[in-house]
């Protein structure tokens, strides 16, 4: 498997090459040449596979020969070496929970197999890589998590000041050792942006063994393409129909990598993109123009992109046709006053908890099957209540108790250092840390 710059299609890489760099020339998102097909029988049989087969079916193509295929069944093994079950809320809407991980999000899919692939690419060499990641809440602590303690690798970390939850920000700040938080006066598209112009300075490529590891990678996104299939392979057993799925969207790697597999053969009705106030997208499928925003604070901090990154692989695969791309796609978006509400009525109705992203999505979902009153389907959960008490304790006056995991890290100390969203800051911390 190859793959091309979006920007600069005569950039062609291979998956090693695609890991490592990040992202191509111009600041251009590498995107695979071909799109492989899922065999009918498999995608008809997946209850007759492990979810390890799935998994390894699901990414084999994309890898190639570049991990031989024992060591490709242990990475995505230990990809999903935890439960990822399909639990029914009401009659119409499921909730696929993705935050039974190591830091409790959907993202720790896509960190732990790319951790592990690269670890494997740079199994021999001597040089030491910087991963450089910028967060809106759960990429740096999956990430972090995925990458802690790694030989010949450090991680550094940029998020917004004072806009992710205490839990978030411990899962950032406490490790120490590898791992190295920088704490940005700013928003989430100011750490984007920062991330972006370092991969574009010429001295710190020159200086420093520089990657990413947000969904822009392509080691992190595409292998969000498997939980859809263990989705699907519990869906099968509880329902006849395909399902509608609903996925909270920021950044758009989720979705995109959901749609990714739809084209690969993945059973699906429609896709709906869940966004809080940071409506990009949505008001693209209204009026046709992609037009990026200041970004809103909310309470689904995650969700807080008012410059999605990944949207335009999802322009690639419906090859920019807009309307195959409305044809196929819904936007929604919930502000933080629904958010509570649906928050509240959900744990009142059906005795589920709901966080404020798959509040969102859960919102979304049912607006779209009110109008849509024969069909059925999910939303991604994508991450534990826990990591949002605020607004889940408000609005259902309950209080969430903290897992196991956590205790211990919640009284670890907070160690960050404060920059301003200015590059030449970034610039000087990276060519003085390293």
């Amino acid at each position: 498997m190859k793959y091309y710059n979006l920007k600069d299609k005569t950039e062609v890489v291979d998956f090693k090459t695609a890991t490592i760099q990040g992202q191509g020339k111009e600041k251009g998102l590498f995107f695979p040449e071909l799109i492989p097909q899922f065999d009918k029988d498999f995608i008809e049989n997946l209850y007759q596979y492990s979810d390890e087969e799935i998994a390894f079916q699901c990414m084999k193509d994309f890898v190639g020969d570049e991990i031989p295929a024992d060591i490709l069944k242990q990475i995505v093994s230990e990809t999903i070496n935890f439960k990822i079950p399909l639990k029914k809320i009401n009659e119409n809407i499921y909730s696929l929970e993705l935050f039974h991980g190591p830091t409790l999000a959907f993202k720790d899919v896509g960190a732990q197999f790319m951790s592990r692939c690269l670890s494997y690419f740079l199994r021999d060499e001597n040089k030491k890589v910087t991963v450089l990641v910028a967060t809106s809440g759960d990429t740096g602590g999956a990430v972090a998590n995925g990458f802690y303690k790694t030989e010949n690798i450090n991680v550094i970390i940029l998020y917004p000041k004072n806009r992710v939850s205490e839990v978030q920000e411990k899962q950032l700040t406490a490790l120490g050792e590898n791992i190295s938080a920088l704490e940005v006066d700013g928003s989430f598209d100011d750490c984007q942006r920062l991330v972006k112009q370092a991969f574009s300075d010429a001295e710190i490529n020159s200086t420093l063994f520089l990657t990413s590891a947000n969904s822009i990678n392509v080691a992190r996104w595409l292998p969000q393409q498997i939980y859809y299939l263990l989705a699907l392979k519990q869906w099968k057993k509880l329902e006849k129909e395909n399902p509608v799925i609903c996925v909270p969207s920021g950044n758009f790697g989720n979705i995109c990598a959901g749609i990714l597999a739809h084209f690969r053969g993945l059973s699906a009705e429609h896709f709906i993109a869940a966004c809080n106030e940071n409506d990009v997208v949505p008001q693209y499928l209204k009026t046709q123009k992609l037009e990026s925003k200041e970004t809103v604070a909310t309470l689904s901090n995650a969700m807080d992109v008012g410059n999605p990154s990944n949207f335009v692989r999802i322009l690639e695969l419906f090859e920019s046709h807009f309307e195959n791309v409305k044809s196929k796609i819904s936007g929604y978006s919930i502000d933080d006053e629904k958010t509570l509400q649906t928050i509240k009525e959900v744990y009142e109705k059906y005795n589920y908890l709901l966080e404020p992203h798959s509040a969102v999505a859960y919102n979304a979902l049912q607006q779209y099957l009110s109008e849509n009153p024969s069909k059925k389907g999910f939303i991604l959960g994508t991450a534990h209540p826990v990591k949002f008490p605020d607004a889940v304790e408000k609005a259902t006056h309950t209080t969430i108790d903290l897992p196991e995991s956590l205790e211990n890290l919640i009284k670890k100390e907070k160690k960050s250092i404060e920059i301003q969203p200015d590059f030449a800051e970034l610039k000087r911390f990276l060519l003085y840390k390293n």
